[in-house]
């Protein structure tokens, strides 16, 4: 995470609060996690170099970025085309290479690129989706956050076994902004050179 600057993916107006380990706002009803979770969900999420990563709510970017910078492939989704632009500028500002982005409803994850030995979702879902299980491969983990907007939530950790089934544990009492979508979007894919 220090090698990525913070401080990029905040407004001005905050870039002196960018590493106090609190969320902030990024516009949209749309906030960047605090520094903390995002350290847990990376280090839970078990990274390796050259894994296939989906995001589910690209947001800022700086999850993404920080993903990036662990040597994965990072496939992001988010349903908000400004934010997707700004967390698109962000990448390019810094050079960070080879992540794909797609404009589009994260709840169905992004089936074309799938499967994903890595998953990591950055909104509570009110449950696991289906569709993000199917295009989990076997052997992989994906990391939610479920519960309701108005009430608790967990992070959940999911390992889908090499025979397929699944095996989930709740880690962690956390707070996220809903994921939003319902209804299948197209995609409109960008390539991040």
């Amino acid at each position: 995470m220090g090698n990525v600057p913070r401080e990029r993916f905040v407004s001005k107006e905050l870039i002196d609060k960018a590493y106090d380990n609190t969320p902030l706002p990024i516009g949209l009803g749309q906030t960047i996690s605090q520094p903390y979770i995002v350290g847990f969900m990376t280090d839970i999420l078990n990274i390796f170099s050259g894994a296939r990563v989906l995001e589910v709510g690209t947001g800022s970017g700086y999850q993404a970025a920080v993903l990036a910078t662990l040597n994965a492939k990072v496939y992001t989704v988010e349903i908000l085309p400004d934010l997707s632009k700004r967390a698109k500028k962000c990448f390019s500002d810094l050079g960070l290479k080879g992540i794909r982005m797609c404009v589009g409803n994260g709840y169905f994850g992004w089936k074309e690129k799938a499967p994903f030995e890595r998953i990591i979702v950055t909104a509570a879902a009110p449950r696991i989706p289906p569709s993000l299980v199917s295009q989990l491969k076997p052997g992989g983990r994906m990391v939610i956050p479920i519960g309701q907007p108005d009430g608790p939530q967990n992070l959940i950790v999911i390992d889908k076994n090499i025979d397929g089934k699944l095996v989930e544990r709740s880690v962690l009492p956390v707070r996220f902004v809903p994921l939003t979508g319902g209804r299948q979007d197209k995609a409109q894919l960008e390539l991040i050179k």
